[in-house]
């Protein structure tokens, strides 16, 4: 359950939320603090309620931690050029062996989902077994190009996101089995959610706020898969017209699908999500044309020159003033880094680009290519949000050195 805020005043460098009902109050000073208003938050909103929170609009700086618990380096030891790392790749690297570590991450998954009450089987057959087949050619772009490093495989897929049976139909249940892990105190999906989601929402609402002056009319999701991320964005902004945008045809289609079936059931939208088969490094769609451009789970199944390349087009698309929020594994979790051999040799065997995402340093590059305001916090246990503003001088669109 999404909770729904009613209105916002900025006063004397405090954003004042308001709220219809002040069941709960609670200012945000500190990552305790930060933490304590989330779960305010998610209590309200699992109870139907809504909330008052004062938040202060202090810089939360790279070196805060926020709420949640950083581990003692500044990325997993089972990564980049670690011994560590070196050898849980060479055990990858052999065929053999590979074959039964993704059928033995695919079973984790699986089980991990099904014992957390997540229906992984019954929702994947659902999907398969519907009309959804009819929605690709609808919005395929058959002139599309795959970069090379799109068509490896992922999660333990052998086409990798470019399948109906495995990828389309298993990312809605693997989605929530993810959140259910992120979450693991969390006493149901609900309260799960708005953590996870709730918490990467308002740190995109509270950097805006602070550092745009302009109203949030139009917000990309680029790499939205099966559109939940872009959902959220849409139930968090019902007013700003939010498209998804994917490289996968198959993605793209599930989502497109799993709206219309919401419209024919009467769910309907005031302004309905546009879906987009393209690729986000170059995406084709207007410079300056979006206040938000998002990212969530994406980098981290991307290399370095992707990474990079999706966050040019980002500014590119973005109006001066306008925000880019990525979401994703942080490298500095402690829950993360201090994953058993089991469990991050398997992850590690289902993300082809994992060593490259945790070697990258994020802030850097987003400060590089032009990006003030870089802040990053972590919003869960597990996953860190990075927001960054596109400058208010200056031309619309990319730097004049990109071009």
């Amino acid at each position: 359950m999404a909770l729904s805020l009613s209105g916002r005043m900025v006063w004397n460098n405090v954003v004042m939320v308001e709220a219809e009902n002040r069941e709960a109050a609670l200012p945000f000073t500190s990552g305790r603090e930060w933490r304590n208003r989330s779960r305010v938050l998610a209590a309200a909103a699992a109870q139907g309620k809504n909330a008052t929170v004062k938040t202060s609009t202090r810089r939360i700086c790279d070196d805060d931690n926020g709420p949640y618990e950083e581990g003692k380096l500044s990325r997993p030891s089972y990564t980049g050029d670690s011994p560590l790392s070196r050898f849980v790749s060479m055990l990858i690297s052999m065929k053999p062996l590979y074959s039964l570590m993704k059928v033995a991450a695919r079973q984790v998954l699986i089980n991990t989902a099904e014992k957390k009450g997540v229906p992984w089987r019954q929702m994947s057959e659902g999907l398969l077994t519907s009309n959804v087949y009819a929605e690709k050619p609808l919005v395929e772009n058959a002139s599309l190009v795959y970069p090379d490093y799109y068509l490896k495989d992922f999660h333990a897929y052998e086409d990798g996101n470019l399948s109906w049976k495995q990828a389309a139909s298993e990312v809605k249940p693997a989605t929530l089995s993810m959140i259910r892990r992120a979450i693991p105190d969390a006493k149901s999906m609900d309260e799960a959610m708005e953590v996870l989601r709730g918490n990467w929402l308002r740190a995109i609402e509270e950097h805006h706020v602070r550092y745009s002056c302009r109203e949030i009319s139009d917000i990309l999701d680029i790499g939205c898969s099966v559109g939940t991320s872009t959902l959220c964005l849409a139930d968090k902004f019902p007013a700003a017209q939010v498209t998804g945008l994917d490289l996968s045809p198959y993605f793209i289609a599930t989502a497109q699908y799993t709206e219309k079936q919401k419209a024919a059931s009467g769910q309907t939208r005031q302004k309905p999500i546009h879906w987009i088969h393209a690729n986000g490094e170059a995406t084709g769609l207007p410079p300056a044309s979006f206040d938000v451009v998002s990212f969530a789970y994406v980098i981290h199944e991307c290399p370095q020159q992707a990474t990079k390349a999706l966050l040019q087009e980002a500014y590119r698309l973005l109006r001066p003033g306008g925000t880019i929020a990525l979401t994703d594994n942080s490298p500095k979790s402690k829950v993360i880094q201090d994953l058993p051999p089991v469990l991050f040799t398997l992850m590690k065997s289902t993300e082809p680009w994992m060593d490259e995402y945790y070697s990258l340093d994020l802030e850097q590059m987003m400060h590089d290519i032009g990006l003030k305001n870089v802040t990053s916090i972590l919003t869960d246990p597990r996953h860190r949000t990075v927001t960054g503003t596109v400058p208010n001088h200056g031309p619309y669109g990319a730097p004049q050195e990109w071009q």
